[in-house]
């Protein structure tokens, strides 16, 4: 059920933010099957959720100099995500931050798609 408590992580509120990384940061397209060839990895090794998959390839794109990777999400393959490396931290310019509420448009629609039910 979409209810507040939902939004809170630790003790804290779930936001979205608005971030840039300085300079000229490579962001590997794991959406391009040339990318995914490229880098000898497979669609269906990448849209896991078992991080020691994920994490080795992931650290083997950051030592070949990544700053991040773009990739699809596992809940709605229109959906974007961009994973920035933590290691690149200090490239990392955070702007506006929303927290997120249970009667934000962006929040209802993610809720619908993964249905959960309003309050």
């Amino acid at each position: 059920m979409l209810v507040p408590q939902v939004l809170v992580r630790r003790g804290l509120p779930l936001a979205l933010a608005t971030i840039e990384l300085v300079g000229r940061p490579r962001i590997v397209d794991l959406d391009e099957p040339a990318v995914l060839a490229a880098n000898a990895l497979r669609p269906s090794r990448v849209a896991t959720r078992r991080r020691d998959l994920t994490q080795p390839q992931a650290l083997g794109l950051y030592r070949r100099g990544a700053a991040g990777i773009r990739w699809w999400s596992t809940f709605e393959s229109l959906w974007t995500n961009v994973t920035v490396f933590d290691r690149v931290a200090d490239r990392l310019r955070v702007g506006k931050v929303r927290h997120l509420r249970v009667d934000d448009p962006t929040v209802r629609e993610a809720a619908d798609v993964l249905g959960i039910a309003p309050a």
